[in-house]
């Protein structure tokens, strides 16, 4: 649950400071005998605010809960 938990926290505040992920892919166009061609491409996933919070309020409720014990 801990673990949960903080990776829960760590999204939420990512989400809430960046607004969403971004990352750079690199694509090859045309590959003709030793010779290549390649694009980089940038892709967004937009989050909204919301989530983070969400995620944010979530990973402090894990954290805050008890262990469970099984006996």
């Amino acid at each position: 649950m801990r673990i949960i938990g903080l990776s829960l926290v760590t999204l939420g505040i990512i989400v809430l400071v960046y607004g969403g992920v971004r990352f750079t892919r690199q694509r090859t166009l045309a590959h003709l005998g030793p010779f290549k061609t390649t694009a980089a491409e940038q892709h967004d996933i937009p989050l909204s605010p919301i989530v983070g919070a969400i995620a944010l309020i979530c990973g402090f409720r894990l954290l805050a809960v008890p262990r469970l014990r099984l006996a």
